[in-house]
């Protein structure tokens, strides 16, 4: 059965409507547990794979190799969820996911073996794909122009802060509790699927005749092959920001010389909670510059100033969270870059763009990574990253030249 919609009008509404923020809450929350399981496994790695028999000296390849995995199924379920959110709607991919990603969280509390374990990273990551795109997507369909930043604001900042929570649970209970914790709330946000309406655009350019949720679409045409790639480029450095420095904080510091390293659930704790102060603060810069591509280059070029900072300056441990937190900060344009991602794109397309683009940098980790270590045949930790970090940087720089303007942009219209 097909979900209710809103009303398509030839007006966009110059207020939020119930359903709008009905959306945006659910959108808020769902990305709230997905970013809690997705970094939950970072901040429960050790104790888990030390639960399951991993061997000391295996733990830190094992726990990158299930990482790659989940970022793996992740990039599969971005292409399936964006391409089903087109085609079927944004409702049907938004709950799909959560009810996958929970469904998977609880059965990592049960894992005995890496190979389970790395199943079910695979599948956990495949529902995590789906549901930020896909509320983003709804929420800037429902909601005035000049208000669409605000609320992709709110989702980002409220998403990010379900970082903070698995750091807190997963330090303050056993790992398996915590995975059950996970599954349980994304379980219980589904009660909210009754209300939330979908969104009218989409329901009018399903009655046309356009194609919608045609992936290679994507890069069929050069002008939208050139915004797909500026979009994706852009985005990366906030995963190499999360992957690789904070993710990697004990060896690539510790490599430095700070003595005790950092733990590495805090570090992510703290990277995180920038994040959240990052997104909210990039989000309202995108609305009073109103631009969104000013707003992603200021916080590219504060990137620049806290990667200096993390290399040369942290020194000890809680220069280390200082400097990690600093990064969060400077990274925490997700908000902005998700929302220029959604409109850059037309309705036909937007699910599909909007989801796999974010999907597709998170999977970056997996080449960032290998380039990583590829470099740490030949140079220190440190230096590998800080290579992997200008290469990452100096693309993003470039690839703002690619993008369109889109604040203010009506989002009424297809690709063809």
């Amino acid at each position: 059965m097909d979900s209710p919609v809103s009303e398509p009008t030839t007006t966009v509404p110059t207020k939020m409507s119930r359903s709008a923020i009905l959306a945006v809450t659910v959108a808020a929350l769902g990305y709230f547990v997905d970013i809690y399981d997705l970094i939950l496994f970072g901040v429960v790695r050790d104790a888990s794979l030390i639960a399951i028999g991993v061997p000391e000296a295996e733990r830190a390849v094992v726990g990158e190799n299930l990482m790659s995995i989940q970022m793996a199924g992740m990039l599969v379920g971005g292409i399936v969820w964006g391409v089903l959110g087109d085609k079927r709607g944004r409702l049907s991919v938004l709950f799909g996911s959560i009810l996958l990603y929970s469904s998977a969280n609880i059965a990592n509390g049960f894992v005995d073996s890496v190979t389970m374990y790395g199943v079910l990273r695979f599948v956990a990551g495949v529902g995590l794909a789906g549901e930020l795109g896909a509320g983003i997507t709804l929420a800037t369909e429902l909601i005035d122009a000049r208000l669409r930043g605000y609320a992709t604001t709110i989702i980002a900042t409220i998403g990010i802060c379900g970082a903070l929570a698995a750091g807190v649970v997963g330090q303050a209970f056993e790992w398996r509790t915590a995975y059950f914790v996970g599954g349980g709330m994304g379980l219980a946000l589904l009660l909210l699927r009754v209300g939330v309406l979908e969104s009218g655009i989409f329901a009018r350019v399903k009655e046309t005749d356009a194609k919608r949720g045609h992936f290679l679409s994507l890069f069929t045409s050069k002008d939208r092959l050139r915004r797909y790639l500026a979009v994706v480029v852009a985005g990366v450095p906030v995963w190499y920001g999360v992957g690789l420095l904070a993710i990697g904080s004990p060896e690539i510091t510790g490599a430095l010389g700070v003595d005790p390293a950092p733990s590495r659930a805090s570090a992510i704790v703290w990277m995180y909670a920038g994040l959240a102060l990052g997104d909210l603060g990039s989000g309202l810069l995108s609305q009073l510059l109103k631009s969104r591509k000013k707003a992603i280059l200021t916080f590219l070029v504060l990137n620049v100033v806290c990667i200096a900072f993390y290399f040369t300056l942290a020194r000890t441990q809680t220069l280390v969270y200082v400097a990690c937190f600093l990064l969060g900060v400077a990274n925490g344009y997700w908000a902005v870059f998700v929302t220029t991602a959604a409109e850059q794109f037309g309705t036909n397309l937007r699910a599909t763009a909007a989801t796999t683009a974010p999907n597709f940098v998170r999977g970056s980790l997996v080449l960032t990574t290998a380039l990583f270590h590829a470099l740490a045949v030949h140079v220190s930790l440190p230096n590998a990253a800080l290579i992997v970090g200008v290469i990452v940087l100096g693309a993003a720089f470039l690839a703002i030249r690619g993008l369109d303007e889109t604040y203010g942009k009506d989002l009424d219209f297809v690709e063809h």
